[in-house]
């Protein structure tokens, strides 16, 4: 059954926030398919879900980002403004980003009261009275237990600052309904710890908060309340103390059936090691990480979106140097931070944004695909048409992308297409190990199929593989899963692992 969406009757207070029925379309995609909310004064409400479950495009609706193509918003009780009306929703709901929108060249003074500077008595039009604006930033500042000085730049506070600058930001404007989207993301467990006490001491106050976190153990501490949304709908909603992990986990990832990698034989004990990760350590994001593939083995690796398993994936490839620790590919010693080494040593890498990372759009199918390559196609020096043509040809077809041929722009290919473009480059190379991010990440389900079997096949051969991703199907025929949690590897779950079981350690449920 969804939250309650009836009026309140005589005598009982109106929900906080309520949202009813609601649905978003883009384009062909429905990002929320009839989803509802109820949250009452003072609660605070947390909202949880696997990525795309749908849980950033309520925030969207419930700011006024978005219209939906259905259903209603209501604070109060009273229909929410016009999404033309930016002054009146920000007296009533403000959120807080995981990315700040602090301003960092403004003061502190300013970003509290951005475009609220209005002008003391006896100054005229246009003229700001700087220091009555500092005096109130002061007193506001004071409020949260916040030292410092509101005359200082934003840009030098530190992340826990710059989040209680916002939330001190929306409560001086009126608002009474704070999102806070992944708050803890960036700060260390003392920050949270006091984040945590600033939250109950504003519920106490009658603020309604709406919680958004990967992290289930925090919604155990400080939430009252959680709804769950999979795949673009809604799915449970109960207090907290009535819902245990394990029902959680089980909301937010469906009755899928398991999937083993049972298909896949056995990696024979004494395949040799191509890459060894040992120590890596990158300041505030990962520390202290350890990781062996061996030849013909295919590991995943998962975590949440603060887990630093994206940043881990990019410091072996070469796109980031690591502050200490070493990567070895085969016998080779890979140079930090440089990505022509980690090619040369036998990594292959496929990044998480292909149009970024991936792709030179102006380029055709045939050059994207054989850039890595374009040694070994003409005498020193040169490329020959022909050969590249016929090389890549090749790949088309064994990769079965759909295109005209190999040269038609990459830039007109749909995602799967252009996603397959960029393994089979990082394929080109017969890489000794392979790491790719998200490799199947906004494709169709055909191309993930050809994605994914591409994988196999290229562990089947004999390399090595690290599988980073989000996606449980991706990781199922994994021969085993790491798992990182807060910037280290927390768990190794041997094949056979259930939905459940993943997801709880992502999540940084204790075994």
């Amino acid at each position: 059954m969804a939250p309650d969406d009836e009026a309140p009757t005589a005598g009982v207070a109106a929900p906080a926030v309520s949202a009813y029925m609601i649905t978003k379309r883009f384009g062909p995609t429905t990002a929320l398919d009839g989803v509802s909310l109820t949250i009452a004064p003072g609660e605070t409400h947390a909202l949880v879900g696997r990525n795309g479950a749908g849980k950033s495009t309520l925030v969207s609706v419930l700011t006024g980002l978005h219209r939906p193509d259905a259903g209603e918003v209501r604070f109060d009780g009273q229909l929410a403004p016009s999404v033309a009306d930016r002054e009146a929703w920000r007296r009533l709901v403000a959120c807080v980003y995981q990315k700040s929108t602090i301003i960092p060249t403004l003061s502190i003074a300013e970003n509290l009261f951005l475009n609220r500077q209005a002008p003391s008595s006896g100054f005229g039009r246009g003229w700001i009275d700087w220091l009555h604006l500092r005096r109130r930033a002061r007193v506001l500042l004071a409020e949260y237990d916040l030292a410092v000085d509101p005359g200082a730049l934003a840009g030098d506070l530190s992340v826990e600052q710059r989040q209680l600058v916002e939330i001190a930001r929306a409560l001086s404007v009126g608002a009474r309904f704070i999102i806070l989207d992944e708050p803890t993301a960036q700060l260390d467990a003392a920050a949270i710890a006091r984040l945590f006490e600033r939250m109950r001491t504003l519920s106490a106050a009658g603020v309604t908060l709406l919680f958004i976190s990967h992290h289930l153990q925090e919604v155990y501490e400080v939430c009252d309340t959680v709804t769950v949304l999979r795949d673009a709908r809604w799915v449970l909603t109960r207090p907290v103390a009535e819902v245990d992990r394990d029902a959680l986990v089980a909301a937010m990832t469906g009755e899928a059936a398991l999937v083993s990698a049972a298909d896949r034989r056995p990696v024979p004990a004494g395949a040799p090691t191509v890459l060894q990760a040992r120590g890596l350590r990158l300041a505030g994001l990962y520390d202290g990480v350890d990781i062996e593939v061996r030849a013909g083995e295919l590991v995943g690796l998962t975590g949440s979106g603060s887990s630093g398993k994206v940043s881990l994936a990019e410091t072996i490839a070469g796109l980031r140097r690591a502050d200490a620790g070493t990567v070895v590919a085969g016998d080779t010693l890979v140079k930090p931070g440089s990505v022509p080494a980690a090619l040369a040593a036998g990594i292959g890498f496929v990044p998480q944004d292909r149009h970024r990372l991936g792709l030179i759009p102006l380029l055709s199918v045939g050059e994207n695909a054989t850039l890595p390559i374009a040694d070994r196609l003409g005498p020193v020096g040169t490329v020959l048409p022909g050969r590249r043509s016929a090389v890549a040809r090749t790949m088309i077809e064994r990769y079965d992308i759909r295109t005209s041929g190999p040269y038609q722009p990459v830039s007109d290919l749909s995602g799967g297409n252009a996603q397959k473009v960029v393994q089979a480059r990082a394929l080109s190379i017969r890489p000794r190990a392979l790491v790719l991010v998200n490799p199947t990440a906004g494709v169709d389900v055909r191309s993930k199929v050809s994605l994914l079997d591409a994988v196999r096949d290229a562990a089947d051969a004999g390399t090595g593989v690290l599988l980073v991703s989000d996606e449980l199907d991706d990781l199922r025929a994994c021969d085993r899963v790491l798992v990182m949690f807060h910037g280290r590897v927390v768990r190794e779950l041997p094949r056979g692992w259930a939905d459940s079981e993943l997801v709880a350690a992502a999540e940084g449920v204790p075994e």
